[in-house]
């Protein structure tokens, strides 16, 4: 019986298989406890015969079911047994061989990666994001915070970061909709220039802009970040990026960090914002996520990205790991997906919403149980221009830091 091959997978919980003639199978004992319902029973051996993408397919294709506890509690008893899945792979070696090619991100194959995600429905996006259209991690500083409140938090914490000054010159690699660069351009007094290889987030953050009256301040851009040149052959005081190093895949690492340093100018501070691996790096990337949510993506280990800033000569200047505040994030997007998701089946048909909730609520699940966090990476072309102790980061009002001159580089090195 091909449930036998689960007795070897569940090692801590409970699994409880519902069959259509209303059988069931129960194995293992205990919490974590999930239930699945199986639409015929040939459905397993399309389970077992591929577990990584075809759990995924099969749920988006309607053959299995979440009962008692939902889908998060399917995710949670995998994660419970993850060592266990994991031994039971057979390596791919095919899929091995092609992992460089899937993360050798051309231009072409970038703007390609970047439309597939996020051209896909402005509607879907505006419905389950917060107001200022939010697409990355929010920081949640106090337990009773909203999902609008913990984004603003999150702009606020970067900013401050990024350590302004009134007329300063920033650089948003990655800027989505806008949020972000608008919400610098009102509270910094700042000037940010916005790429993008979105359509929809190009016009969107272009026609926000100017209707806000942030024209003068904002410019937004659809070009890739390698594209970019100096602006009007200086630097950029700031340059941040939140939430698309993801994209950037590992041959283009080192690509990416030099860039960052060509661009900024002698004084400037960047703020990398980043889902990362809280471990080792890993060795095949493919999958069901990468298949139907984010090509070309990749998920770093800091291992992996810091031999790439030293390389840049930047300094370092500090490191935070967020831990959570992605699955309380992901639990709100799903919250209000949930409730439009009737509309949304209509638009776009109920095999894509049950790929949408998988994609929330299994990426809640790894940030939750799993070994994904968020990394902030502060650099800085010089050790003096950020201060030396965190301090600053939670004042009720901060005081940017001293601009140092380039005078002051020749005497101090």
């Amino acid at each position: 019986m091909k449930t036998r091959f689960f007795d070897r997978l569940i090692d801590q919980g409970t699994l409880v298989i519902h069959f259509p003639d209303t059988s069931t199978r129960v194995i293992g004992q205990g919490p974590p406890t999930a239930h699945i319902h199986l639409r015929e029973r040939k459905v397993l051996a399309r389970l077992l015969s591929d577990p990584q993408m075809a759990f995924g397919e099969a749920y988006m294709d309607g053959d299995w079911w979440p009962g008692e506890g939902g889908l998060l509690a399917v995710f949670e008893l995998y994660f419970a047994n993850v060592d266990k899945f994991a031994s039971s792979r057979l390596v791919d070696l095919a899929r091995h061989a092609l992992r460089g090619l899937r993360e050798a991100n051309s231009w072409l194959r970038s703007r390609r990666n970047a439309r597939h995600h996020y051209d896909i429905d402005h509607e879907l996006f505006a419905r389950f994001l917060d107001r200022e259209m939010l697409y990355s991690c929010a920081y949640f500083e106090s337990a009773d915070m909203d999902l609008e409140a913990a984004q603003q938090a999150k702009c606020r914490h970067i900013a401050r970061k990024l350590c302004l000054e009134p007329g300063d010159r920033v650089l948003d690699i990655g800027c989505g909709w806008g949020g972000l660069a608008r919400y610098l351009a009102r509270h910094y007094d700042v000037t940010v220039t916005g790429l993008t290889l979105s359509d929809d987030q190009y016009e969107y953050a272009h026609t926000r802009a100017q209707r806000e009256g942030l024209g003068d301040r904002l410019r937004f851009l659809k070009q890739d970040y390698r594209e970019h040149r100096r602006h009007e052959g200086d630097g950029y005081d700031a340059i941040v990026s939140v939430g698309m190093f993801e994209h950037v895949g590992r041959p283009q690492f080192q690509i990416f960090f030099d860039q960052v340093q060509r661009l900024l100018n002698r004084g400037g501070r960047s703020l990398i914002h980043t889902i990362g691996r809280n471990g080792p790096p890993i060795e095949d990337t493919h999958g069901w996520i990468e298949k139907y949510i984010f090509p070309g993506g990749y998920v770093p280990s800091l291992s992996e990205v810091l031999p790439c800033v030293e390389n840049t000569g930047m300094s370092l200047a500090d490191i935070e790991i967020w831990r959570l505040h992605y699955a309380r994030t992901l639990a709100c997007w799903n919250q209000r997906f949930q409730q439009h998701r009737d509309a949304f089946g209509q638009r776009l048909g109920e095999r894509f919403c049950r790929m949408w909730e998988f994609y929330l609520l299994g990426c809640q699940a790894i940030f939750r149980w799993g070994d994904l966090v968020v990394f902030q990476l502060q650099l800085a072309k010089n050790n003096q221009v950020v201060p030396v102790t965190r301090d600053y980061l939670y004042k009720a009002r901060v005081t940017p830091a001293r601009r140092i001159q380039d005078t002051e580089f020749d005497r101090t090195g």
